[in-house]
């Protein structure tokens, strides 16, 4: 039975995230009331700012600091993290939320659907629509075609975008559960009866969304720690609660799913939770196959346990190398790991350097200086200062003149700063035609160029796709970013013909980026794998705009593993002189 949490409210701790997620809705509410633009914007980079903090600012406050110490948070917006660390609650979000239509923030997180179009649905359509399915219902009657705006094909669009989101199962991105998860297993591993604990399921695989959370943990006393997990402060209503499982949803909207087990199947319950479905019944084949039977228990034949304790025993018992989670998907991974042919993943460790940074020079939080300060606090050798170009006039983009001057500073600063290296370079737009937002002669002048979609992104697929073969035909390309131009649960991909934009990006000798922000993680593992089949490197990158932003990384990291990736498939575990020969090869 479902029923409210037991914590008092004074207990609750208020997370990063919370305190993101409200900034972001913030800034959606601001949006639809047309407000002005900079302002919507530093909500947002202060949600980002938020994610990327290396500590939850309640515990930084009760220390003693100041939120204000973050990159890009002034004082008005510390002033309202720090009212929210304290009271849960933020009077900012408690004034906007009355003054627009709840439908309208709803439609706004719809495929397609902006903030006009949403408020002229909320206050064009007669009567008002309440709900999403009023809606569908008024596309239904084409009743939203004669709106300003709209027509037959967006009616019938937005009908399709309405009726994929009712079937749509809830889901987060990875990087938004990891605090929740991670400080629910910390409390687990903190309980005095539980002998191991870790987190299975999507999460475990790095699946770049998660539907829900499991947890695995092994005891003597499983009671204790299903106890454990439904007292736990971050919990708003428990699902169930047994001897050996208990099922809660967090205030985020996460659901956690916790299974109990004995020490001597605390591996085969990791293996079978970890997933995915797909893995297990071909291990489940195999078991057969022997004459053997495999559950969350351990694998058995007859009445007697062959395997169970931890997953290396288990794979051992079928002849097979120990399969890495991210690429449990029954995807070859069997038939590499009977014939010792899996993958060396890549490693963070791996990474030399970072060939997509920003600075305040555009929309970035931090200097040139204070970037490579946290470049090499996290063992950077080198970096690459890819500032947008003019036509992201939003982001306050450069143009020639003020480019030039950075190439200057860039210079100067390599000259005094010896030991570390800043490539030249900038995120260039490609512009509808394929063409890129700034001259040859000016390209020619920078170490390596990023070029990236941040427009048109509904152009028909053989557009789309040819506009970037001519941005890719250009010889002072070295990375595509985020080709498909996604974000998670937000923004579907851009039609393209990815197989034709491999094909390109090998002949040219350029790459294509994993962009580790957490809402594109764009490349995906599948056109990873198909980049690492045509020959084609990648390049890790993590988009940074504020000093925490190289956290990114990590990521990109869990992405690239998924797609089967080596150290050798990415260019930016190269070493200097290695990288700068293979971008002067590309030219």
């Amino acid at each position: 039975m479902t029923r409210a949490s037991k914590n008092p409210a004074p207990s609750e701790k208020v997370r990063n995230e919370d305190i993101a997620r409200a900034f972001d809705e913030v800034a959606d509410l601001l949006d639809l009331e047309n407000d002005n633009p900079f302002r919507i914007r530093a909500y947002r980079n202060a949600a980002r700012s938020l994610r990327g903090a290396q500590e939850d600012v309640a515990d930084m406050i009760a220390r003693g600091g100041d939120p204000d110490d973050l990159p890009g948070i002034g004082k008005d917006l510390a002033a309202q993290i720090a009212e929210m660390a304290a009271s849960g609650r933020l009077s900012r979000l408690d004034r906007l939320r009355p003054e627009v239509p709840a439908l309208a923030l709803a439609l706004c997180h719809i495929q397609g659907v902006g903030p006009r179009r949403a408020m002229d649905l909320c206050e064009g359509l007669k009567p008002r629509p309440r709900t999403l399915d009023d809606v569908l219902a008024a596309c239904r009657a084409g009743k939203v075609r004669p709106l300003p705006g709209f027509g037959r094909l967006s009616e019938q669009k937005l009908a399709e975008k309405l009726q994929a989101e009712q079937k749509r199962e809830k889901r987060f991105t990875w990087a938004s559960v990891r605090p929740y998860a991670e400080a629910l297993l910390e409390r687990l591993k903190a309980e005095p009866s539980v002998e191991a604990a870790e987190i299975a399921g999507s999460y475990r695989r790095r699946k770049e969304t998660v539907g829900d959370l499991d947890l695995i943990a092994a005891s003597e006393t499983p009671a204790r720690v299903t106890e454990n997990l439904v007292a736990a402060p971050d919990v708003a209503r428990i699902l169930a609660e047994g001897p050996t499982k208990a099922s809660v949803v967090l205030k985020s909207g996460v659901q956690v799913d916790l299974r109990a087990v004995r020490r001597e199947s605390f591996g085969a319950a990791l293996l079978y939770f970890t997933g995915s479905k797909a893995h297990n019944i071909a291990l489940r084949r195999l078991a057969q196959q022997r004459g053997l039977k495999i559950n969350e228990y351990g694998v058995f034949r007859g009445q007697d346990s062959l395997a169970g304790a931890d997953e290396a025993s288990i794979y051992r018992l079928f002849g097979l190398d120990e399969i890495p989670p991210e690429l449990r998907e029954d995807s070859g991974e069997i038939d590499a790991a009977a014939r010792g042919a899996l993958p060396r993943l890549v490693r963070l460790s791996d990474i030399r350097g970072d060939l997509h940074v920003h600075t305040s020079a555009s929309d970035g939080a931090n200097s040139l200086s204070e970037m490579v300060l946290a470049a090499r606090a996290r063992d950077l050798n080198y970096i690459a200062i890819t500032d947008h170009s003019q036509r992201m006039r939003i982001a306050h983009g450069l143009n020639r003149e003020r480019l030039l001057a950075q190439i200057d500073d860039i210079d100067r600063f390599n000259e005094e700063n010896p030991g570390f290296t800043v490539l030249k370079g900038a995120e260039v737009d490609i512009l509808p035609d394929g063409t890129l937002d700034l001259a040859d002669d000016l390209l020619r002048r920078l170490d390596q160029v990023v070029a990236a979609i941040h427009s048109d992104f509904g152009l028909p697929r053989d557009k789309q796709t040819e506009r970037i073969l001519r941005a890719l035909d250009n010889r002072f390309v070295f990375i595509l970013a985020h080709p498909t131009g996604r974000l998670l649960l937000k923004r579907d991909p851009c039609d393209i013909d990815m197989a034709r934009v491999l094909r390109a990006a090998h002949a040219r000798g350029c790459c294509l980026e994993i962009n580790g922000q957490p809402d594109r993680l764009d490349l995906n593992d599948t056109h990873c794998r198909m980049a690492k089949g045509e020959g084609v490197r990648l390049s890790v990158g993590s988009d940074a705009h504020r000093t925490s932003d190289f956290a990114n990384l990590d990521f990109a990291i869990g992405q690239a593993r998924r797609g089967w990736l080596e150290a050798d498939d990415i260019v930016n575990t190269l070493p200097l002189d290695k990288l700068k020969a293979l971008i002067a090869a590309s030219r």
